[in-house]
């Protein structure tokens, strides 16, 4: 039951704003969105006081903890010394992408972006440019931004598993025109009759294949190293960019991002969420054959933004990659990630139940089912509605997560210092109320 402070916010909020919400994805119900007062470390506290560790992290930005003294410092100097931003460059530029190719030797040459969402746009623009092909080619479960030509989905949810027809495309919601897929192509990760076929078919036309390897919107769902591998293989002799999507899995899952961890390279790569530690902050960068189609010449590809590389951003970025690059910040994070999926693990042990974590210690997949998910329709067999009570009910203890199993459980440097008995003792009391549960 929702609070009369809770309620309160959420009617006045409905008056100002569709849904109540300044995103949709804020929305959980009338009774259910959480209006937060404070962020520190890993826990946040909500309007009424009541305090959560927090699993969700803003959707992964967050990699150091909320209000990181390190990273605020180095903002609020910048902005009372030098400003925010004044439309010109600066040295902090070049700054800022010599500590990410220092870290990802997959990079070149960049430009930066606000999002996540802006960063996928320019490197598909820039693919295009380079490529002079249209086509683009993504992974069912992927997101990669709110714009119309990626906003399009397998309907998952109302596919048969076992079906030998593929899921329905359907867009994201209303307001998407039909046309804006017609240069889009889905494929089923970790496929290879789907990879050599769309190669075989489209080769030629294809501008680029987006790919998260580690789908943050699958339950973090993995590429296995040889899917990879022949994805990389094909983009190069089709002459296709290969666009590793890292606006998730960058500065978290490993110092170089996922490439680090595959040995594999993208020709163009995305960045942002962990880079800024809560921060604004994006980027696209690659070779440097392709990105210098990018300028101002004749036929150049056009990039700009009024706040793209502000200074606000980029001294965030600059400490936030410092400190990820200098100290054992990664380390920690992985340790405390694997600590607590000890900790879960004991728990669905002990209730007799059937798991299986997807992806790296820093953000990884919970999937009730006795293997690992390949692809996202290895997901719809998992019992995402047992995950769904467990989350809420987690959610009423003080453990924040999203609570759809296809998000994973995001971990920062702060999580180190939670209580793991506590954690332990949550979870049994949260996954015995959620199995006792009548649907």
């Amino acid at each position: 039951m929702a609070s009369k402070k809770q309620q309160q916010l959420m009617a006045e909020a409905h008056l100002h704003m569709p849904q109540g919400v300044a995103e949709n994805y804020r929305y959980w119900g009338d009774d259910r969105t959480v209006f937060i007062e404070s962020a520190k470390g890993c826990v946040l506290t909500d309007c009424d006081g009541k305090t959560f560790v927090d699993f969700r992290l803003g959707y992964g930005p967050i990699i150091l903890g909320y209000r990181d003294e390190r990273v605020d410092n180095a903002v609020i100097e910048q902005i009372t010394q030098r400003g925010t931003l004044s439309g010109f460059s600066t040295e902090l530029d070049t700054t800022v992408v010599k500590q990410i190719k220092a870290m990802c030797p997959n990079i070149d040459k960049m430009r930066f972006a606000n999002s996540g969402t802006e960063a996928v746009m320019g490197a598909v623009r820039t693919a295009r440019g380079y490529t002079r092909r249209d086509r683009v080619a993504i992974v069912e479960g992927s997101f990669h931004g709110l714009y119309d030509e990626m906003m399009w989905k397998s309907d998952i949810e109302h596919w048969q598993p076992g079906s030998k027809t593929a899921p329905k495309v359907i867009p994201f919601g209303g307001g998407i025109p039909e046309r804006s897929r017609e240069l889009l192509t889905i494929i089923s990760h970790n496929d290879f009759e789907d990879l050599e076929n769309l190669f075989a078919t489209q080769g030629d036309t294809l501008a680029c294949v987006v790919i998260e390897p580690i789908i943050g919107n699958a339950g973090s769902v993995a590429a296995s190293q040889e899917w990879l591998q022949r994805l990389r293989d094909l983009c190069t002799q089709h002459g296709t960019v290969l666009i590793i999507d890292e606006v998730k899995s960058g500065f978290r899952v490993a110092k170089g991002g996922a490439q680090e961890l595959y040995g594999i390279h993208a020709d163009l790569t995305t960045y942002a969420k962990a880079m800024g530690n809560g921060y604004p902050v994006a980027a696209f960068g690659g070779k440097a054959a392709v990105m210098d189609v990018v300028g101002s010449h004749p036929g150049g590809v056009v990039h700009g933004g009024t706040y793209t590389a502000n200074l606000v951003a980029l001294s965030a970025a600059h400490a936030t990659l410092k400190i990820l690059a200098e100290t054992n910040a990664q380390q920690t994070i992985n340790h405390a990630g694997e600590q607590i999926q000890a900790v879960l693990g004991r728990v669905f042990t002990a209730a007799g139940l059937a798991y299986a974590f997807a992806g790296p210690p820093a953000m990884f997949g919970i999937h009730f089912s006795a293997t690992v998910p390949t692809n996202y329709r290895d997901w719809r067999v998992t019992n995402s509605e047992l995950y769904r009570k467990f989350a809420w009910e987690l959610i009423a203890r003080g453990v924040m997560l999203e609570p759809d199993s296809r998000e994973p459980w995001f971990i920062c440097e702060a999580h180190q210092h939670m209580d793991l008995g506590w954690l332990e003792d949550v979870a049994t009391q949260s996954i015995r109320v959620a199995l006792a549960a009548k649907d």
